[in-house]
């Protein structure tokens, strides 16, 4: 329902642009799905009683890449039944060779520019996927509850103070 609701609405705009006098193009595409695909893969495979971890990894990535072919064009046909107004001779996968390859110019111009970087930080762990979420997929509930600080001595410690 709601992919249904947010391509309407885009659908909405992009006409209304045109009939503005924009010469506004709505280019379709379609992602690898990332954590959603591998959560659905990962219950196919329990289905079938194997856990990712002792398929491998390539194994893995081979089931996920052979899922995506299978379901891939799924939300492609149910755009087109809507009758999204989209430029369908265009139409774009994020893993493709040329936006690959764009992403990781894109990422190595803005490090060499150094608007990015390449460091350690703490990221949300999922536990039962044993791989890292991004902080939108992270849901928060309040809890009533201690919160600890504790002191560790450091070996060249400047000061104490927390």
């Amino acid at each position: 329902m709601g992919h249904a609701l947010n391509n309407t609405l885009q659908d909405v705009i992009i006409r209304f642009k045109r009939m503005q006098g924009y010469n506004a193009c709505w280019v379709p595409g379609t992602d690898h799905g990332g954590i959603a695909t591998q959560n659905v893969v990962e219950k196919i495979l329990l289905k079938e009683g194997i856990t990712r971890q002792e398929l491998g990894r390539e194994k893995f990535l081979e089931r996920m890449w052979q899922w995506r072919k299978e379901t891939g064009d799924t939300i492609l046909h149910q755009l087109k039944k809507l009758g999204c107004s989209c430029d369908w001779e265009r139409l774009r996968f994020t893993m493709d060779d040329n936006c690959s390859r764009a992403v990781l110019n894109a990422f190595v111009e803005l490090y060499k520019q150094g608007l990015i970087y390449w460091g350690s930080r703490l990221v949300n762990w999922c536990v039962r996927c044993g791989t890292a979420l991004a902080d939108i997929e992270v849901e928060y509930r309040e809890h009533k509850g201690h919160l600890w600080y504790i002191r560790y001595p450091l070996k060249s410690a400047i000061s104490h103070q927390p």
